[in-house]
């Protein structure tokens, strides 16, 4: 149960991704029967598909407030299907965990991120409140499940306490056409795949790539992500446009899978600032396609990226920490090839589908024995 796209070579955002890339590698093994449900705004009726051999069932969304849907009307109406479906073990993700609160079979859980620490860094309205609100639902809804898939420390770190599952430490799988990936870095080019939003901090990004140039340095920022606030999102181009940055800063809107993948062959090194994440989908990608990466130091992202090894942490609130780190690695050819070969190898071994996929069905196995 889980998020999951019309084309799955054309994610929206890491939780779609994960989801392919474990479907598609559970599919490989012999002894699972890897079936997707999911919901669809638009829908009045369930629809059922079939993508790259995994059924698709898409349930009807409501619309309305997310949390109101997974609580409420979303939650009966996928329990209803859920019974008639008949599943051996349900694997939730997301804000579907929510969905399956109290059902009476084998359970297995991924916490792909905390809505509430997400919602108090958005800048929306009303931001306090509802973090609040998420967290109360949240907590109640990870207290309920037996077993918990934890895809980095931090996410562990987080639950113990509030928490009695039984939590696996298994990281996100990466497309195996990441690792195929080809180089060709064109210099000086900064590549980030992140939404426009205050929460991924594009602005601080683009704040460093200012004083790269201020510099003399000859740099590109190509960033790659939907605008999901447009006032923010008109805050980054004016300042693009103040700093003098516009033939210097592409905005690339959100790319599919091979877009990614082409401009990771053309990245030097890939950025990523953000206030508040867990274990993000662009750096492992980046990883696996041996592009040393810049990223913040804090949450999750310092146990996806050694500093000094495979990549730089930086303060995400410190532009010219950001700036330092990126002209370091811009500069330095030697170090360029080191951080990617070693983030490459170290991708292969934690992200690579397969080995996500049997780890996974271990808990499977694990989850119905104990039921049984």
């Amino acid at each position: 149960m889980t998020r999951y796209p019309r084309d799955p070579e054309a994610p929206r955002g890491g939780v779609e991704a994960v989801s392919v890339n474990l479907a598609r590698a559970l599919r490989r093994l012999p002894d699972v029967d890897v079936q997707v449900v999911t919901t669809e705004p638009g829908l009045s009726v369930p629809q059922r598909d079939t993508l790259e051999g995994v059924p698709v069932h898409r349930l009807p969304h409501a619309g309305g407030p997310l949390l109101a849907e997974a609580i409420g009307p979303g939650r009966r109406r996928m329990r209803r299907y859920l019974a008639d479906l008949g599943p051996d073990l349900v694997h939730s993700h997301d804000v579907y965990g929510l969905m399956v609160k109290g059902l009476p079979i084998p359970r297995v859980f991924t916490v792909h991120g905390f809505i509430h620490a997400d919602t108090r860094v958005s800048g929306e309205r009303f931001a306090r409140l509802r973090s609040w609100l998420w967290r109360q639902n949240e907590v109640r809804g990870w207290a309920d499940q037996p077993h918990i898939v934890s895809i980095s420390p931090y996410v562990r770190a987080r639950l113990l306490g509030l928490v009695a599952s039984e939590i696996h430490d298994i990281e996100n799988p990466v497309a195996e056409a990441f690792f195929e990936v080809e180089r060709r870095p064109a210099p000086g080019t900064i590549f980030s795949a992140a939404l426009v939003e205050p929460r991924k901090n594009t602005l601080g990004l683009v704040e460093a790539v200012a004083r790269l140039v201020a510099r003399g340095l000859d740099v590109r920022l190509r960033l790659a992500g939907a605008v999901r606030d447009p006032e923010y999102g008109r805050r980054v181009e004016e300042r693009i446009a103040s700093a003098g940055l516009r033939d210097r800063v592409s905005l690339l809107g959100a790319l599919g899978s091979p877009g990614v993948r082409e401009e990771l062959a053309r990245a030097s090194v890939f950025a990523l600032v953000s206030l508040e994440e867990n274990a993000p989908m662009g750096i492992e990608e980046a990883m696996a396609a041996g592009v040393p990466v810049v990223t913040s130091n804090r949450c999750g992202m310092p146990y996806l990226v050694q500093d000094g090894e495979t990549g730089f942490l930086v303060d995400p609130l410190d532009p010219e920490d950001v700036a330092r780190r990126l002209a370091q690695v811009l500069e330095d050819e030697a170090l360029r090839r080191s951080f990617g070969e070693r983030g490459r190898a170290a991708a292969f071994e934690r992200f690579h589908p397969d080995s996500v996929a049997r780890r996974t069905r271990e808990v499977y196995r694990r989850a119905v024995r104990r039921r049984a």
